[in-house]
């Protein structure tokens, strides 16, 4: 693990505007730095989206920095535990975390992401690359 990167980019259901559970346990170790992009893609799953790296489209997001270092990878594993990452022997991980550049507020930053471990044929794209966004949208009666 590289102890140098305290930085997290989330997109989905961590983010603050998505008012999930979890959002309280992330803000008790990490304060937001600044609404953020990182190019990738966004999908629809459902009950939550998922992203993949790609050059070609942006993802909207947050970025988060850790408020005490000493305490980084005891919340960062905690977060892989709810991404699904600490699984079974013999199971695959539904997300792998991985560092990427972060653009947020005028400069960039290498941040960890939790990007997509599956495919991703057949599942609605979210093109405008906000997952809020799209859920208001996708939760608008229809006229």
């Amino acid at each position: 693990m590289n102890n140098e990167t305290h930085h997290l980019f989330v997109y989905g259901s961590l983010r603050s505007g998505f008012q999930h559970p979890v959002y309280q346990y992330l803000s008790k170790y990490f304060h937001l730095i600044g609404n953020a992009s990182v190019q990738g893609k966004l999908y629809d799953m459902g009950e939550y989206p998922v992203a993949i790296a790609a050059e070609d489209h942006t993802i909207i997001g947050e970025l988060y920095g850790i408020n005490n270092a000493a305490e980084f990878d005891y919340a960062i594993y905690q977060l892989d535990d709810y991404e699904g990452l600490n699984v079974e022997a013999g199971e695959t991980p539904l997300y792998k975390r991985e560092l990427a550049t972060i653009q947020c507020n005028g400069a960039a930053y290498t941040a960890w992401i939790y990007w997509f471990n599956g495919s991703v044929d057949g599942l609605p794209e979210v093109s405008s690359g906000d997952i809020l966004q799209y859920m208001q949208q996708k939760n608008k009666p229809q006229a």
